[in-house]
């Protein structure tokens, strides 16, 4: 049997590799897969218009918001190609419980299209806005911790308000209402969108409204003007016109967008009978004012409000600068550089507590409220502690020429700082009659009642300059005159304040002459009081070798310490001082020759009344009684004896000078052969 053949061999089965998908293939496959889904969403939400997310939508909204919204009507939210297309109808957002109205928004229907790509970035646009019957309630809460559109944690501190950019917006029978209880600010503004018949403007949006701010009713009427141009970066013109109790307030000018302050350029004028109305709009505190009118440019950058190229009056004084008002920790900061080429006198008195009109009409004594039988000329307009407690600020502020009869001031330059109800007006310089004034005054209304420091010193000053007003020869006055007034007291009011004050008074007259034209202050004659005062004609200068003019002050009461003055042929004395407390004077000045004369009254001369109604008291007590001397000798011995007690021997004891220009304190002064004076004031008042 033949063997049989082998079988064939088997060939080897073909195997089938996969080629590995490469990285590229395998994002396109999952950017396919995403791209699918999102057409798919797209067509579903497109088509459906998103109406089947309503419940999801109140759901959420009210969960992040911590806020219940409502949607009762038609509901829209799908991608419109790519912008967010948002419809509602009947829409209520609700406000936190503390709050005295129920809604923070509700609208019988919204429309809008909200851009896409910038929301992915954090920013708001919205490219369209149609609201009809919109209600927008913005509240702070009474201790303005709290907001009405600061969203999430109802005890969370409220957040500054911050408006989406809206492009292009219709509006019709919308109402915003706003309250702040601690500015004492509520308002009621309604928008109306009105159709343009032009082709330059689509269509403006007017709004108008009123309110009340601290009790001051004040309304406003206004318009937004959309340009066509707007949805390419164009701006809107905006115009506004407010009034409060005389106050108007009229801008004008571009905006960069429908909500968007930020880089605005506006145009600002305002006018009106008193400024420091116009501030209460701030909460902020100035004192009251004559008419005023000023126009400013305007704009907003960051969080600050820059009024620039400011310029306009107030009463007969100009003024001009810059001022900025900032808000840091959510507390009012004004930053102001300003200046005047003229200020009236008359319109400076309010900023220490004088009625302006009355001090321009009736003169110091009519703009003070008069208390008692006796006039007052000291302001007591109390100071606004409450306003000054709700900002801070630091001003600049500086004046080439003072209009002031008898008073050439000039050269003024004032830096003001308020930090928490602290003022300091420090430095505060002016140029007094070829001198220098430098004042320090700290103003501490944390405390109460407010606590006052004066520091204010006038370097050597020539009198004739100073005092060519009131009667002073200049041509024949050589002599200098420098003072400090160093006080601090309590109160209100500047009468308050200095009514309580303790402290020192000094004037200084280093050597040189003084004479005068025998020409009145006030209802007081300088010149008949130094002629009764030292009995001469006064037909050459008083040759004066020192004086000292010094007050030390107790409880708002001067009493001279002393009052010295060392001239060729006299010397002066004095004694008693004045009161701030009741504004009198109670002076009795002497005058003892250095050499004999024989008809000499030798007798004090007085100063009474009171700082409006200063009095010259000529017979004095001491003068009757001399007289009665005299008439006494004259009938026991002769007429001749008579004058006896007219005689003034002579013999006043010259001042050593140290003391006195150093404005030492009487226990100090000495004579020339060094002795002890007991012959001058010791800081005591009179008693009578």
């Amino acid at each position: 049997m033949a063997d049989a053949d082998p079988p064939p061999p088997r060939e080897p089965a073909l195997r089938i590799r996969r080629v590995p998908e490469t990285p590229i293939a395998a994002v396109i496959a999952v950017l396919s897969t995403i791209i699918g889904l999102i057409l798919l969403a797209w067509t579903i939400l497109f088509v459906t218009k998103g109406r089947f997310l309503k419940h999801p939508f109140e759901r959420i909204v009210s969960h992040s918001t911590g806020r219940v919204v409502k949607v009762p009507g038609d509901f829209q939210l799908y991608f419109d190609p790519i912008d967010v297309k948002f419809v509602a109808e009947g829409m209520t957002i609700s406000n936190p419980a503390w709050a005295k109205k129920p809604y923070f928004f509700q609208a019988r229907r919204i429309d809008t299209r909200i851009a896409s790509i910038p929301l992915i970035f954090g920013r708001k646009r919205v490219n369209w806005l149609d609201l009809l019957h919109g209600d927008v309630n913005l509240e702070w809460d009474a201790r303005h911790k709290r907001n009405t559109w600061t969203f999430g944690d109802p005890d969370a501190p409220g957040k500054p308000l911050e408006m989406p950019v809206i492009r292009r917006a219709i509006m019709s029978g919308t109402t915003l209402h706003y309250t702040d209880p601690m500015m004492q600010l509520t308002t009621d503004i309604q928008f109306e969108t009105i159709k343009a018949a032009d082709t330059q403007f689509a269509g403006a949006i007017r709004f108008a409204g009123d309110g009340h701010l601290r009790d001051r009713r004040f309304t406003l009427s206004g318009a937004l003007q959309s340009p066509n141009e707007t949805l390419a970066g164009g701006r809107n013109q905006f115009t506004m016109h407010a009034v409060s109790g005389g106050n108007i307030l009229d801008v004008s000018g571009a905006l960069p967008g429908a909500t968007v302050i930020e880089g605005a350029d506006l145009a600002m004028k305002v006018r009106g009978p008193n400024l420091a109305r116009l501030f209460d709009f701030l909460g902020v505190a100035v004192p009251d004012t004559r008419a005023y009118h000023f126009r400013s440019h305007l704009t907003k950058e960051g969080g600050a409000w820059k009024f620039t190229r400011l310029a306009g009056a107030f009463g007969d004084s100009d003024l001009a600068g810059g001022m900025t008002i900032t808000m840091p920790d959510n507390r009012l900061k004004i930053d102001a550089d300003l200046a005047s080429r003229s200020v009236d006198i008359v319109d400076i008195g309010p900023f220490i507590g004088y009625e302006p009109q009355a001090l321009a009409s009736k003169g110091v004594v009519a703009a003070v409220a008069q208390k008692g039988d006796h006039p007052r000329i000291l302001p007591d307009a109390p100071l606004r502690v409450d306003a000054i407690s709700r900002f801070d600020a630091h001003v600049d502020y500086k004046v080439t020429d003072i209009k002031a009869p008898h008073l050439p001031i000039s050269n003024v330059a004032l830096t003001l700082d308020l930090d928490h109800s602290l003022l300091k007006l420090s430095p505060l310089t002016m140029d007094l009659s070829r001198g220098h004034v430098a004042s320090d005054i700290v103003l501490d209304a944390r405390q109460r009642p407010a606590f006052t420091d004066y520091d204010i010193r006038l370097s050597p000053t020539p009198m004739g300059t100073l005092l060519a007003g009131f009667g002073v020869d200049e041509s024949g006055t050589s002599g200098v005159v420098k003072a400090r007034i160093k006080m601090s007291g309590r109160g209100d009011t500047v009468h308050d304040s200095l009514a309580s004050a303790n402290g020192r008074i000094v004037v200084i007259l280093p050597k040189g002459s003084f004479w005068t034209r025998n020409i009145q202050l006030s209802e007081l004659d300088i010149g008949t009081f130094l002629t009764k005062l030292i009995g001469h004609k006064l037909k050459k200068p008083v040759q004066i070798n020192c004086g000292l003019i010094g007050f030390t002050v107790r409880d708002g009461v001067a009493a001279a310490d002393p009052i010295l003055i060392d001239t060729d042929k006299n010397v002066i004395t004095g004694r008693g001082g004045f009161s701030f407390k009741d504004e009198s004077l109670d002076f009795s000045v002497r005058a003892d020759g250095k050499t004999f004369s024989l008809f000499s009254a030798q007798s004090p001369v007085g100063l009474d009344g009171y700082f409006a109604k200063p009095g010259l008291r000529i017979i004095s007590p001491q003068l009757l009684t001399r007289a009665g001397i005299g008439i006494g000798l004259g009938v026991v011995a002769t007429p001749v004896a008579a004058l006896i007690a007219f005689v003034d021997p002579g013999d006043a004891k010259a001042a050593a000078c140290g003391p006195v220009l150093a404005g030492a304190d009487a226990s100090a002064q000495r004579t020339t052969k060094g002795k002890p004076r007991k012959d001058v004031g010791n800081g005591k008042p009179l008693k009578r």
